[in-house]
């Protein structure tokens, strides 16, 4: 293939998706009957109504480790799917160590993906597994991720498979990956750059989150965006919000980084999903808004479909779980992700 050969096309109805967070993870109880109704099919109806056509359905092992839970799991996303929605299933495991022990990732792939049989293989998306890190060590990661591609096509054939690259799932990680000689496979990477920005520098402790949720986006002026550092605290905080605002984050800087895995893409002849970007509500609403925007034009543009995380999430919705029967989906949001809010 050649650079200028486009990207595979995506699935259908894998276009713009939710990231559904709690119900399967952090979920606020794990009785069978509130676990399975932990969403209402009215919430569902409200997120197909809003133009989303795709749901990742976050899910920590430990929560579907009997054969009863994961007959729970079957029929939430039977459930979703009868919304009209595809399902990406993607583990996101709690304190795995995969780099020194891969048994359990082979484990829950090698019990699940049998019971995954009976469901929709269109419409249901296995995802190998959530921000890989394996630091420093792609092949590492590359060797698991076929190991655990080979296990699941045993039992599903015909699904989609979604698969990453290592480093959290990064646009670097994705980079660093050779591509599997299986068709019928995307792609994913997450996007949170700036984290400064859109984290509030959540990796770093003790820093004023108030002042960080000040900044500006796009970044304009950045001698302008730096004079916000004054509004800070301590000395730490006021020297991260003058790195953010020296890189002059905008539209321009937001393509170029995507650009670098369109790119990878259309090398490779393969499809890419965004399977997750976000921003927190604690940050100032022109400001969060306006990357949201420009990170889902930018995606949009390029032919690449996306996952906003999340709907039980501060990144996304920010809706408290358990969910009510009808919860709010923030007009404003759905506005900049170029969805209706007339529901």
């Amino acid at each position: 293939m050649t650079a200028d050969t486009p990207p595979l096309a995506r699935p259908a109805n894998l276009t713009r998706g939710i990231n559904l967070t709690n119900w399967f993870r952090f979920t606020p109880s794990r009785d069978p009957a509130a676990l399975g109704a932990y969403l209402s099919n009215q919430a569902l109806a409200d997120l197909r109504a809003a133009g989303f056509d795709f749901v990742r359905l976050a899910v920590d092992p430990a929560i579907v480790a009997t054969g009863a839970e994961r007959a729970t799991l079957l029929g939430a996303i039977r459930r979703i799917q009868r919304q009209g929605f595809a399902v990406v299933v993607s583990p996101h495991p709690q304190g795995w160590r995969l780099e020194a022990e891969p048994a359990p990732l082979l484990a829950f792939w090698r019990s699940l993906a049998p019971e995954l049989r009976a469901l929709d293989q269109v419409r249901t998306l296995p995802e190998i597994l959530n921000e890989p890190v394996f630091p420093g060590d792609p092949a590492g990661w590359a060797t698991l991720q076929h190991a655990v591609l080979l296990d699941i096509r045993r039992w599903l054939p015909a699904a989609t498979v979604v698969l990453t690259g290592q480093d959290w799932g990064s646009i670097d990680g994705l980079l660093a990956l050779t591509p599997e000689d299986d068709r019928n496979v995307l792609y994913s990477f997450h996007l949170y750059d700036p984290p400064e920005l859109t984290a509030l520098a959540a990796y770093r402790p003790g820093l004023d989150r108030a002042a960080l949720a000040t900044l500006p986006f796009p970044v304009d002026d950045p001698s302008r965006c730096a004079a916000t550092a004054a509004t800070a605290r301590d000395p730490a905080t006021a020297g991260l919000m003058r790195y953010y605002c020296g890189f002059g984050w905008d539209a321009g800087r937001i393509g170029a980084t995507l650009d670098r895995a369109a790119s990878w893409a259309r090398r490779h002849h393969v499809a890419l999903l965004a399977g997750e970007f976000g921003a927190t509500a604690a940050l100032n609403p022109a400001a969060r808004l306006a990357w949201l925007k420009t990170v889902r034009d930018g995606l949009e543009t390029r032919g690449i479909g996306w996952a906003l995380w999340g709907y039980d999430d501060v990144m996304g919705f920010a809706i408290t779980p358990p969910p009510g029967l009808h919860p709010r989906l923030d007009p404003r949001v759905l506005s900049v992700l170029g969805l209706s809010s007339r529901m």
